[in-house]
């Protein structure tokens, strides 16, 4: 009895093994790509790292690399026709791919009568049409071989809004959708498909708001934890989609969120510090 206990529990720590897999992460140079990549790479997968900072990526592959081998990409993520080589080349040279995550994005913080058309289509190309890309390239591949794990990023955004990010939350909604339907087109072909929804992450990207702190902090209070998240508390919300542990997990929109969707703003006059009975 004891060996078969034992038996299970080695089972379950097996799911979140990512050993002999392939991984691309589009994104890889800094914030939540940077940490996925590492949470995957942690787990035992070979991670291909894709970004369009090529000082940035070639950094993170470099520290993920084993063996002295650099798998490094310098690729703009809403160039479909780069989108469609890489995926080529990763066929070519690994034949196979497990799983494929991507996460760069852009938003305009504007008014939304005030938007150019410029502004627009920069928004929506990078985060929609380069998430569609992205997902339509990789899916063909998965589909083909029969398995895989496909991993887009989207955000509280897609359902809880604040003047001045309409554009951005509409393509955040958008991935939500194309995920959900490109899961129920994959499913019969053993390939998983879901996003990932961060709230607030603290990264390089927003180390300026550091310096406002009324607003760091009161962005902070939309959670429970009061807090912004680490990426590396996203990169490990990744990793779980990527692993077995998640193999009848498909079509979902993960929150990572520390509560910002569950409640309505920080509560207000009823504090207590609770502690344990005397």
């Amino acid at each position: 009895m004891m060996a078969e206990a034992e038996d299970r529990l080695q089972n379950y720590r097996s799911l979140f093994r990512l050993d002999g897999r392939v991984a691309l992460v589009l994104g890889a140079a800094s914030g939540i790509g940077k940490a996925s990549a590492e949470a995957l790479a942690a787990l035992g997968a070979v991670v291909i790292c894709a970004d369009k900072n090529k000082q940035g990526v070639e950094e993170t592959a470099a520290a993920l690399s084993r063996q002295g081998r650099l798998e490094a990409h310098v690729i703009d993520a809403s160039d479909g026709n780069a989108i469609n080589a890489l995926a080529a080349t990763i066929e070519k040279a690994h034949g196979r791919l497990d799983v494929a995550v991507t996460t760069p994005a852009i938003h305009v913080r504007k008014l939304l009568l005030d938007y150019t058309d410029e502004e627009y289509d920069r928004v929506v190309d990078l985060n929609l049409r380069g998430t569609f890309y992205f997902l339509r390239a990789f899916g063909r591949m998965m589909a083909r071989q029969k398995s895989g794990s496909l991993i887009a990023s989207s955000s509280v955004r897609a359902t809880t809004l604040e003047p001045g990010l309409a554009i951005y939350g509409a393509t955040k909604a958008g991935i939500i959708q194309m995920v959900r339907g490109l899961a129920s087109e994959l499913g019969s072909h053993g390939v998983r498909v879901n996003a990932i929804v961060p709230s607030i992450v603290e990264t390089a990207l927003v180390s300026p708001l550091k310096a406002r702190p009324e607003i760091w902090n009161a962005l902070a209070k939309h959670t429970v934890f009061n807090r912004w998240a680490r990426a590396d508390e996203v990169g490990a919300a990744v990793a779980f989609l990527a692993s077995d542990a998640a193999s009848y997990i498909s079509g979902t929109a993960l929150l990572v969120d520390g509560g910002w969707t569950a409640i309505d703003g920080p509560p207000t006059g009823l504090t207590k510090t609770y502690s344990e009975p005397a």
